[in-house]
């Protein structure tokens, strides 16, 4: 059975892919901070007759999210598909916020995000195949004022349309998700109690996503009102990106590193 590892798969989105992808036949590697929540979600996947492994994990700390990171590594226990999903959110304007959650936001949105999938991709060209989700935000188009958490969001999408055009002839995917307002009873007091353009089901979120993957598709951008503004601030991404396929599998050809043994994964 393939291997899937999610993270931030606690409760919300992340625990809407473990759902799915356990029921696609994925074996599972579930990392959170909260170990009440993941044995929670680890418990409802195994019902289904998959295996799942539980890695409680803050990926803000550098040793905890070294131990993913050395998880991913592991070429004995290969991970097929990673979802980088965790994510912080400080809530307060720059200007205001304390140096210290500007710090995990950065940490758990960018560096966790950018470490684990380096860990993740060799393993993955080497068997010509694996897939790589990275979870960003509509923010990351259309960031509230002051928001250092959207610069991140913005960040993960940039950073998928850089990797994603050098695995060009791999095996190897990437995609972007770009969703909006999920229903994850996060915001109970905002969330609208009938339908609305503006609120998304986590489930129909991860369904489009998955699907977008398979499709070869570098951005997915669920729920029609999202979908239709980022394809018209993607207009001029999408032809960047274009060009970027076209030259990266020949300039990965000419960049190959040097052979040498792997660096030691350490911790302070």
């Amino acid at each position: 059975m393939p291997t899937a590892l999610v993270t931030g798969a606690s409760r919300g989105l992340g625990a809407a892919f473990a759902q799915r992808l356990a029921r696609d036949g994925f074996d599972l590697v579930l990392v959170a901070r909260d170990n009440v929540g993941l044995q929670r979600v680890a418990g409802e996947a195994a019902r289904l007759g998959i295996k799942v492994e539980v890695l409680a994990a803050d990926l803000a700390d550098a040793a905890e999210r070294a131990a993913v990171e050395r998880r991913i590594a592991d070429r004995a226990r290969p991970v097929d598909l990673l979802v980088n999903n965790a994510s912080y959110e400080c809530g307060v304007d720059f200007r205001m916020a304390d140096p210290e959650p500007l710090q995990t936001e950065i940490d758990v949105n960018v560096t966790a995000v950018m470490i684990l999938t380096h860990a993740a991709l060799p393993g993955m060209i080497e068997r010509g195949r694996g897939s790589v989700i990275n979870v960003a935000s509509f923010a990351g188009y259309l960031s509230a004022s002051g928001s250092a958490h959207s610069a991140t969001k913005a960040w993960m999408i940039a950073f998928t349309d850089t990797v994603e055009a050098s695995l060009a002839g791999t095996g190897v995917r990437m995609i972007a998700l770009v969703p909006g307002r999920l229903r994850t009873g996060k915001h109970r007091e905002l969330e609208p109690t009938g339908t609305s353009m503006m609120w998304l089901e986590p489930d129909a979120v991860v369904d489009a996503c998955i699907a977008d993957l398979a499709r070869g598709r570098t951005v997915c951008t669920p729920g029609l009102l999202y979908n239709a503004v980022v394809r018209t601030l993607e207009t001029p991404r999408r032809t960047l990106r274009t060009l970027a396929r076209l030259t990266g599998h020949r300039r990965g050809q000419m960049r190959q590193p040097v052979p040498g043994p792997r660096p030691e994964i350490t911790s302070s």
